[in-house]
């Protein structure tokens, strides 16, 4: 029977193929060769090497471990092909060489089980690099049969679902995470250089703030405590600001209790980052220093492919205030109105109602226009900047213009990338703006932040000028792999039960 063709078989032959992968276990057992005993195997060498230096390898004794992903032959010898972390290399096994007991256990291996190879590396008459097995050891038996070709299955989201298989069949997938690492040391280098230090901030805590979000609440039973995962982590930071640490940043979890699409998953992961005696300009060209050196570093050019797109990440973006960008794609000259009415009866004209929670207000008008018209419009990386203060609560006003803040938020191809300000360190307007998002919560709004007392002590002890910005790396590892889903750069997405 052909177990690669499992994905596909009726239930009652799957379930014929599990009863004799256990009884061959058993078999092993009772032979005294118990394949989950064993705790180390020496390794010298990975695929990988051994194909991209055969010169170096040929003729040499190796000792290799991988899982078995296909078997040929197996008469007096036979081929098999060995998936170690680093790729795919074929096996030349022999009854000659290994002895007849060792090659009639050997012929008995399945598909997926992992082995241990000790052998020569040698190229075959078709000009196959190989390695002859003079040593074959059963390192752990597979119990479960691989689907021949995953994405074959019906259900797709069965690879979200046992990544491990996804993993192991897919090996390709594997490069999305490791650039997702290399992503992360990058970011961690950049930002070392700059003389940041990296710190981390609890993941519980009695308020929630940092972002307007729905949390998750669990509780605490020694304490007998309600407690929020955070949503954010920049108001721990800037507590480390007021603290005299003028350069800090946390690559860290976040916890969002929303809906889950191609952009959005209930936990994803960001880097907040904060400088003291700076401002929102500093903010942006650090973001667009990190992503642009990334591309560069990581695939050598500045053109990346992302949603259909080409994106060209040439430093020198674009920088567009919020204003003059819904003026130029719907034509709605914001700056030209200073009436409430008329702003909010503005947006209407062009199809955009505000959201019942929010007050009908000049700002809530300019960002509902931006968020409903041009935001979706956004493909070369632009800085949005300037945003209106209700939707700001943390960010240090215009002295231009008091209706605006000195913030910005990065998009890529009608995502955003980064979210950043000029923050505000002025402890009685933060108490204000704190009011006023209390005001939203009690008009229906979960989202609004609360009022964190402490946040508030600590800046009354001063904070100095501060620029803070957080960027999301599930969506920078999205651009920089060409994903459509966040759940293609996460091992682990967030999935609802299937039933029974």
């Amino acid at each position: 029977m052909d177990e690669q063709n499992t994905a596909r078989q009726p239930e009652a032959e799957l379930s014929e193929i599990l009863r004799v992968r256990r009884e061959k276990l058993s078999a092993l057992r009772q032979a005294g060769r118990d394949p989950f005993v064993e705790t180390t195997y020496d390794v010298d060498a990975c695929a990988k090497d051994i194909n991209e230096n055969f010169d170096g390898y040929e003729g040499k004794q190796v000792s290799v471990a991988g899982r078995i992903l296909s078997k040929r032959g197996m008469g007096k010898s036979g081929f098999i092909d060995i998936q170690d972390h680093s790729g795919r290399i074929q096996s030349y096994v022999q009854k000659d060489r290994l002895g007849d007991e060792e090659y009639e256990w050997f012929k008995k291996y399945d598909i997926g089980d992992i082995i241990g190879i000790k052998g020569e590396v040698f190229r075959t008459q078709k000009g196959q690099i190989s390695i002859r097995a003079h040593q074959v050891k059963l390192l752990s038996k597979s119990l479960l049969p691989l689907p021949e070709k995953w994405h074959g299955l019906k259900d797709t989201e069965l690879r979200y679902r046992q990544r491990y298989v996804d993993l192991i069949v897919n090996p390709e997938v594997k490069k999305a995470f490791v650039m997702r690492s290399q992503f992360i040391r990058h970011i961690r280098h950049y930002l070392d250089a700059l003389g940041y230090i990296e710190v981390e901030t609890p993941v519980l805590s009695t308020i929630v703030g940092g972002a307007a979000a729905r949390p998750f609440i669990t509780h605490h039973n020694t304490l007998d405590l309600d407690m929020y995962m955070r949503i954010a982590t920049e108001l721990p930071l800037k507590r480390l600001i007021v603290g005299g640490m003028d350069r800090v940043y946390e690559i860290g979890r976040l916890f969002r209790n929303e809906g889950i699409d191609t952009k959005h998953n209930p936990e994803f992961t960001t880097i907040e980052l904060y400088q003291a005696y700076a401002d929102f300009h500093t903010m942006m060209d650090i973001a667009e220093g990190i992503l642009s050196s990334a591309a560069m570093e990581l695939h050598g050019t500045y053109q990346l492919q992302w949603l259909g797109e080409t994106v060209d990440l040439t430093p020198g973006w674009r920088r567009l205030t919020m204003t003059d960008a819904v003026k130029e794609y719907t034509g709605v000259d914001f700056g030209a109105i200073s009436d409430d009415a008329q702003a909010v009866e503005a947006a209407r004209s062009i199809g955009v109602e505000l959201p019942e929670a929010a007050e009908k207000t000049w700002g809530n008008a300019l960002y509902a226009c931006f968020d409903q018209k041009v935001e979706e419009k956004l493909i070369e990386p632009t800085f949005i900047t300037m945003y209106p203060v209700e939707v700001s609560p943390l960010t240090k006003r215009s002295p231009a213009d008091p209706r605006l803040t000195e913030r910005f938020e990065l998009f890529i191809c009608h995502s955003e990338m980064a979210n950043a300000y000029s923050e505000l360190n002025d402890p009685i307007d933060q108490r204000l703006r704190f009011e006023k998002q209390l005001e939203q919560r009690e008009r229906g709004d979960d989202e609004a932040e609360m009022l964190d007392e402490d946040f508030l002590t600590a800046m009354e002890y001063g904070m100095p000028p501060t620029g803070g910005m957080g960027m999301g790396i599930d969506r920078c590892v999205m651009l920089l792999t060409g994903s459509d889903s966040i759940r293609d750069v996460l091992l682990f997405p967030t999935m609802k039960p299937l039933s029974e």
